[in-house]
């Protein structure tokens, strides 16, 4: 007789063998599966008392699952986007143990028909001039932290490189001779190069002749000779904006993230005159039409497209008061 697979042994066959060895999913892909399991155990955890090893598949039904999604926008703060990636994830795996657990359909499909939130799509937020100039001016280029931090936030706001990419470079991604360019592997493993300009090309030579940390080959390292985590990047972003806006006020309003960055790379592109079809290679994105969120939310391109109409003809006129049926039936 068959023995039924337990839910630690789905787990494990889900993220060894379906996504790893035959989905060939990357390593970001799967660090982010990863983390919402850890997330999602811990939950379950805390609210039943079940340690993860105990669970059975039947203990993650959809009731809980909801629960869970609900936690990260309540108590964790997550943006209805991450709770969707969170939800994927695990449709991701309750899709895989279906053909493992037939027996389990009922339950199965209830998860799966948890649906995605539909996100609000506020204007994307970037940085001025100003406040990019301000930015940069924070790092204490006296020290080997300060140069480090100025190198990284040139190169991000000049390149628009993701957070896990910019993490991931290492030495021999760089090429700072004819061409000089920065080498990546974006979403989908799909490698590009990004072309580099002369100043950040010096700051990026001054910054190789930094000693290497503890034989790392890591471009931009922490203390210990490591990648940088992503809170690491976060806290060194907000620890400098502070700093600027001592000398840029309108920082003082603004919420900059890493991601920022990137935003303003495109911005910066997008304001310069290049098609938006360059830019979606630039940045990696999947289709052109991702750019479109630059395009609402440059305010200056929209008053220089109002300069060039010409004025509708209008007149003023005297108010005449509707019929009182008509008055009706507009103040319904």
């Amino acid at each position: 007789m068959t023995s039924v697979a337990t839910f630690p042994t789905l787990l494990e066959t889900f993220f060894t063998e379906r996504l790893v060895r035959q989905r060939q999913a990357s390593p970001h892909t799967v660090a982010s599966y990863r983390d919402t399991f850890r997330l999602l155990l811990e939950f379950v955890r805390a609210r039943r008392g079940t340690p993860p090893s105990r669970l059975n598949l039947t203990d993650l039904d959809a009731p809980l699952i909801g629960a869970f999604l609900d936690h990260l926008e309540t108590g964790r703060g997550n943006t209805s986007r991450s709770r969707n990636i969170r939800l994927a994830a695990i449709r991701a795996f309750f899709r895989d143990a279906a053909y493992q657990r037939p027996a389990e359909a009922a339950l199965i499909q209830r998860v799966l028909a948890i649906p995605s939130r539909r996100p609000s799509r506020p204007l994307v937020g970037f940085l001025t001039r100003p406040e990019i100039a301000a930015l940069l001016a924070a790092p204490d280029q006296g020290t080997w932290g300060g140069r480090r931090d100025y190198a990284l936030l040139l190169v991000a706001l000049q390149t628009g490189l993701r957070l896990s990419e910019l993490t991931g470079l290492r030495y021999q991604d760089l090429s700072l001779g004819a061409g000089a360019h920065v080498r990546c592997v974006g979403k989908g493993r799909k490698e590009r190069c990004t072309p580099l300009t002369k100043p950040t090309v010096q700051v990026l030579k001054a910054w190789l002749r930094e000693p290497v940390r503890a034989g790392a080959d890591i471009l931009f390292p922490n203390a210990r000779g490591t990648r940088l985590s992503a809170d690491g990047v976060q806290y060194l972003v907000a620890k400098h904006v502070r700093a600027a806006r001592t000398r840029c006020p309108s920082l003082r309003s603004k919420r900059v993230s890493p991601h920022v960055l990137r935003h303003t790379a495109a911005m910066e592109l997008l304001q310069a005159g290049v098609d938006r079809a360059v830019i979606a290679l630039w940045l990696g994105h999947e289709s052109v039409e991702t750019t479109q969120m630059y395009l609402d939310a440059t305010l200056a391109m929209k008053e220089a497209a109002l300069r060039k109409t010409s004025s509708l003809p209008g007149k003023l006129g005297r108010y005449r008061p509707d019929d009182q049926l008509l008055r009706f039936l507009k103040n319904l």
